[in-house]
């Protein structure tokens, strides 16, 4: 009998130090699981409230607006700056702040102190936009200030990659038909989505965003998504392409959710790829 009590504690031991504990859930992970249509959707889990940026407010950038969700439950939210290009206002990203705010980020969209303000200065921008989220009456209290990320358009898609290389702690970065006089960034270490499109005669993919893209190292996770047709301004409203092109990148790399990787690799089949005409990345992440 004590033998046969001491194999059963012996069995219970084996047993109690092999099994594994359970996976602790992403704590910023936000919304249910997401599906090929909830990614192309324009409206996410959150409603959102907006809070206008003076230029008296702004510390080194233009006017803006912020876009916020609505959330009582003391939840902490990624941070996302996005930048216009060249002579456009911020109505050129600004179509994403909603959505991208109805999904669980605090976003804000801007105007460059200059319409004609070069790559480097929109990075600058970029990142005085996100200091100023984390800080800013409306938004502190609801930001994680580790959780930063950047988008931009043309000479704003520049400011991204200028923005990546002077702040590594960037969690994520997306170009759209980006456009800068620098054409390799081999020291980016920020997870980098380039978006160009094929007929673009401003910024062609083959003089900006296959270059750029190319010369990331492939150690850092980094995508291409070339659309067919649409030229230079194909990005700049609303499509369901361009939302899940945008949003997957965010949540995978901003929030650290897994759950959005089907989107991403090994392409983005998931999100109909009749829509894409190539897609390259470092996969897997």
């Amino acid at each position: 009998m004590r033998l046969r009590h001491l194999l059963m504690a012996a069995f219970a031991l084996l047993a109690f130090a092999v099994t594994p504990a359970p996976a602790a859930a992403n704590p910023f992970a936000k919304g249910p699981d997401p599906t090929a249509a909830s990614v192309r959707a324009a409206q996410g889990p959150y409603a959102v409230t907006a809070v206008r940026v003076t230029e008296a407010a702004s510390n080194g950038f233009g006017t803006g607006m912020i876009w916020r969700p609505v959330t009582t439950t003391g939840e902490k939210f990624g941070i996302v700056a996005m930048a216009p290009g060249f002579t456009e206002d911020m109505t050129a990203t600004g179509w994403l702040g909603q959505k991208l705010a109805s999904n669980g980020f605090v976003v804000m969209a801007f105007n460059t102190n200059t319409p004609f303000d070069l790559p480097p200065s929109r990075g600058k921008a970029l990142l005085l936009a996100l200091d100023h989220m984390k800080v800013a009456a409306s938004t502190k209290n609801i930001v994680d200030p580790t959780r930063q990320a950047v988008v931009g358009h043309s000479m704003g898609g520049g400011g991204t990659l200028s923005a990546s290389k002077a702040r590594p702690a960037l969690k994520a970065a997306v170009g759209l038909a980006s456009w800068h006089q620098d054409g390799t960034w081999p020291e980016i270490t920020v997870p980098n989505l380039q978006i160009g499109i094929a007929d673009d005669v401003i910024a062609p993919t083959f003089m900006h965003v296959i270059p750029f893209h190319r010369s990331i190292p492939a150690t850092t996770p980094k995508a291409y998504i070339e659309y067919p047709s649409g030229g230079h301004f194909a990005t700049n409203s609303y499509t369901p392409r361009n939302m899940a092109s945008v949003l997957t990148w965010l949540k995978r790399f901003v929030d650290d959710d897994t759950r959005y990787s089907q989107f991403i690799c090994p392409g983005p089949a998931a999100l109909n790829a009749g829509e894409f005409s190539t897609y390259s990345s470092s996969c897997p992440f």
